[in-house]
């Protein structure tokens, strides 16, 4: 029986304050535990015993984190319903020696994180913005959320070519951003900088993770807005959907365990400590499980009825380069969540899987879509064939589907944001 949906436009403004406030993966978790300890959960740190209480609890590990509300009399074998998503987003990120320059401009050295569109980063005004290390060993977060960096394109009349040949970027020399002027590129002045405006004292910060963001706010698009334009959906959108829904079913009495897993370095193959292909799951689950007084016969019972929604953002039929599609499969805007699948196992979705995820979108009333590639191009991937092998969990892929992915600035419809909220709502109730 489908039920009254629980979110609705509203929770596409809140997403927009999400991605604004979520200009890395160490912000975006910072965000998300800010809301779900406003619904009660509590953070729980891996170096502490755990216990088996009930209530909702949550880990942070750098740019990861893993929540779940255990509810009232729940088993030690009782399975989880997990919804995955991923943190981290393409962009420019700065290198261990960041102060460099030429010709009388200061500039950051930068690395390519993931695949970014390269052409996107050009000429927008961007931010700076990550984690900061300190001699102590503690973080702390800073955030310049102003035009602070540039990468200028060269001038059309210095380039005749481009209009015939293309734009033609090489990583190490076209995508060094300026940030000032200057002929004594002095090491440490930026680093100086960060430490005065989070507040430190000079030569505080020894270490630092840090990424450049467009500071152009998510903006509604469209003569009847039905568009949402902004940075990082690819995969904030899904972080900020399956949040809204973990703090939605905590409180009930579901018959699973529901659980958010939001991941670091999707985008660049996940192997690493928060990474989807790293053990922070699997130990989390297991640890919830032995914390109920369960055995590794109860960790095997729980595993194998546990269901796993990968959601990441998908492609939406380009109306420019339909061709590059597949034919008979064109996911629309505002035409509900979408179904990967890949007979490859580029996805994980099966045919049973395909079953949870309808009775699920049934139940909320919310349409979905199926995507799959066009047969003469290369298929992406996701976390969910890592999740499927690492933990022997069923897993289905789904997401939203949007255009200028891995660009600075993606572009989704307004009402696909609440109907995947509202799709996770009923998976996770079970």
């Amino acid at each position: 029986m489908s039920e009254p949906p629980r979110f609705d436009r509203g929770h596409t403004d809140d997403l927009m304050s999400f991605l604004t406030a979520s200009p890395s993966p160490y912000h975006a978790v910072a965000s998300a535990a800010e809301r779900l300890e406003k619904a009660g959960f509590r953070q729980v740190a891996e170096t502490d015993a755990w216990d088996g209480t009930s209530g909702g609890r949550y880990v942070l590990r750098g740019g990861a984190i893993v929540a779940w509300y255990v509810p009232e009399g729940a088993a030690p074998h009782t399975p989880f319903r997990i919804v995955g998503a991923h943190t981290d987003s393409p962009n420019l990120r700065v290198k261990p020696l960041p102060d460099t320059g030429a010709h009388g401009w200061r500039q950051v050295a930068v690395e390519i994180y993931g695949g970014p569109l390269l052409n996107s980063w050009l000429d927008r005004d961007l931010g700076l913005a990550g984690r900061l290390t300190l001699r102590d060993g503690s973080t702390r977060l800073v955030n310049v959320d102003r035009p602070l960096l540039r990468v200028p394109q060269l001038a059309i009349h210095l380039d005749r070519s481009v209009s015939a040949e293309g734009l033609k970027l090489d990583k190490q020399r076209h995508l060094t951003p300026i940030w000032g002027l200057g002929n004594d590129v002095r090491d440490g002045d930026l680093i100086a900088f960060l430490e005065e405006t989070a507040g430190l004292p000079a030569g505080e910060v020894t270490g630092w993770d840090l990424m450049t963001h467009s500071v152009e706010p998510p903006a509604y698009l469209g003569r009847d807005k039905e568009l949402l334009a902004g940075p990082r959906m690819d995969n904030l959108l899904s972080v900020h959907a399956s949040v809204a829904a973990l703090t939605a079913v905590a409180g009930g009495k579901p018959p699973c365990i529901p659980v958010l897993a939001a991941f670091d370095h999707e985008e660049n193959g996940s192997q690493s400590d928060t990474g989807a292909d790293g053990p922070l799951l699997g130990s989390v689950l297991e640890r919830s499980v032995f914390a109920r007084g369960g055995s590794f016969e109860d960790r095997a019972r729980a595993f194998a009825g546990t269901v796993c929604l990968s959601s990441d953002t998908g492609h939406a039929v380009h109306p420019n380069y339909a061709e590059r599609h597949d034919p008979t499969h064109h996911p629309r805007v505002n035409g509900g969540p979408i179904l990967k699948v890949n007979v490859n196992n580029r996805y994980a979705t099966d045919g049973s899987g395909r079953a949870v995820f309808a009775a699920a979108c049934e139940k909320a009333n919310v349409p979905f879509q199926s995507f799959v590639s066009n047969n003469s191009m290369p298929c992406g991937t996701t976390i969910g064939p890592i999740t499927a092998a690492r933990h022997g969990i069923k897993t289905v892929d789904i997401g939203v589907a949007i255009l200028s992915m891995h660009s600075a600035r993606e572009l989704c419809g307004t009402d696909d944001p609440y109907l995947l909220a509202n799709a996770l709502v009923a998976f996770l109730e079970g």
